[in-house]
């Protein structure tokens, strides 16, 4: 990803004191998450340019989990190395730190002049919100230029690319223009990389001083800031509202922010996990099957629990099952952890007689990454050759993803999934279940609950007739 600054004016090469950075020397600087380079593409007297690049390694992201929730191909294959996103924001503020800060000994005078700058930004994720880019610039007093081209020139239909190049000029100082980049990239991206804590705050309210109280989308930008911590945005919204942030709170608002930062610290992941490994319990199951394992959370609950006896975690990717070995620390695991534990590799859309046998089968978080034309042979596998006493499944709800502010209109939960359901469609799917295979079944929800749109699970436990 790219970020470059570009000075016009009289002797423009000032921009490298400005910046700390020499216009004749190109300098690498070594992150957690890759490297980043800044050099002078363009210099003269009348205009120079400084580029931040910035190399992300997929790899180091991957191993070190830095900015990913999805776990499994999602490590690897995504925007984060070419799209300008949180990383862009901590590159700026740890390379050009003092720039931001307005200090220059050597040219202090010059740092606190309004210069005709401009700034580029490439690959920046919009969300197609053509008019997010005017909204956050233009009262700033800049000129504001998003441009946006085909996802594909020779397949039109494919439509405009998420992303857009960035551009925005005007008379300001550096320090301003760069505090005024390092807020807003995440408010276009609403994923930070990293754990978002009381402090960032502090950073927010430090980085917009002097502008953001003042401007018209303010609460806009808190809550896009603090997409994942709504209480953050909120004791944001009343500082630069001038309200006091330690004014005593109702009774009802204190158990509501209470509520709403358990569920917070509690990821859905988890939630999930939970609910199904105590529905497992419930069903007074003691051998289960996990299907879709992936990296064997569930399985790992489930051997330490002592009703369970035996739980065979199955799943079609042997990279996944190799990473579950290294989670779940076979080489040490207790005995009478190991003596309950069976992996195995194998297809759910195909039958596989090792599938009979369970007390309970967990399907969680599986059926909508199998391509639709293979649900048919999936529901014979598991409801009628393998045939449990129980069986658990869950799946995302697709109406729930409205109240997502990073997802566009109409887009899946992950990059993988073939199709999501609504509540309607899931009630249709396990009634359609219960009567062709003899189940019946409770359906349930799983993680913060909105009046409007339900959870953002569903839980089906379909319990075998007789």
């Amino acid at each position: 990803m790219l970020f470059t600054v570009t000075y016009q004016g009289n002797h423009t090469q000032d921009l490298g004191f400005l910046l700390h950075k020499h216009p004749e020397r190109a300098q690498q600087f070594s992150l957690s998450y890759g490297k980043a380079y800044v050099f002078y593409p363009e210099v003269s007297d009348e205009r120079t340019t400084a580029a931040l690049l910035l190399d992300i390694d997929p790899i180091d992201l991957a191993r070190g989990k830095v900015g990913s929730t999805e776990g499994g191909l999602f490590d690897y294959v995504n925007d984060r190395p070419y799209a300008a996103t949180s990383f862009m924001s901590n590159a700026i503020v740890r390379i050009f730190g003092t720039a931001m800060s307005g200090r220059c000994e050597q040219r202090q005078a010059l740092a606190d002049t309004p210069l005709n700058l401009t700034a580029t930004l490439s690959s920046l994720r919009d969300g197609r919100d053509t008019a997010l880019a005017k909204e956050l610039f233009e009262p700033l007093g800049l000129t504001v230029s998003a441009e946006r081209s085909l996802l594909d020139e020779r397949f039109p239909e494919w439509g405009e690319s998420p992303y857009i190049t960035l551009k925005i000029s005007g008379t300001v100082r550096l320090c301003d223009l760069l505090n005024y980049v390092y807020v807003l990239i995440p408010v276009f991206d609403l994923q930070k990389h990293y754990y978002t804590s009381e402090d960032e705050i502090r950073k927010l309210l430090d980085h917009g001083e002097g502008w953001l109280a003042d401007h018209p989308s303010r609460e806009k930008i808190a809550k896009r800031y603090f997409s994942v911590k709504k209480s953050y945005a909120r004791r944001a919204i009343d500082i630069l509202m001038q309200q006091d942030p330690e004014e005593e709170e109702t009774e009802q608002t204190a158990e509501q922010e209470a509520a709403e930062e358990q569920a917070q610290r509690t990821p859905l992941n988890t939630q999930r996990m939970n609910a199904v490994r105590d529905a497992v319990l419930k069903s007074g199951a003691s051998t289960v099957i996990d299907l879709g394992c992936g990296e064997c959370r569930l399985t790992s609950l489930l051997l330490n629990e002592p009703q369970i006896k035996a739980v065979t975690a199955c799943d079609v990717s042997v990279r996944e099952l190799e990473k579950a070995a290294q989670k779940l620390h076979i080489d040490r695991m207790p005995a009478f952890r190991k003596n309950k534990l069976t992996l195995m590799q194998a297809s759910l859309t195909y039958v596989d007689k090792r599938f009979s046998g369970f007390d309970c089968a967990c399907v969680i978080e599986v059926i909508e990454h199998i391509e639709p034309m293979r649900i048919p042979s999936f529901e014979r596998v598991v409801f009628e050759f393998a045939a449990p006493r129980t069986v658990i499944l869950t799946t995302p709800n697709r109406e729930y993803n409205a109240n997502y502010e990073h997802m566009q209109e109409n887009a899946l939960r992950h990059g993988d999934h073939r199709f999501e359901w609504t509540r309607a469609e899931f009630e249709a799917w396990t009634a359609h279940i219960c009567e062709q295979f003899g189940y019946t079944c409770e359906i349930g929800g799983i993680g913060e609950y909105d009046a409007e749109r339900g959870y953002p699970t569903q839980m089906g436990v379909f319990t075998k007739h007789g």
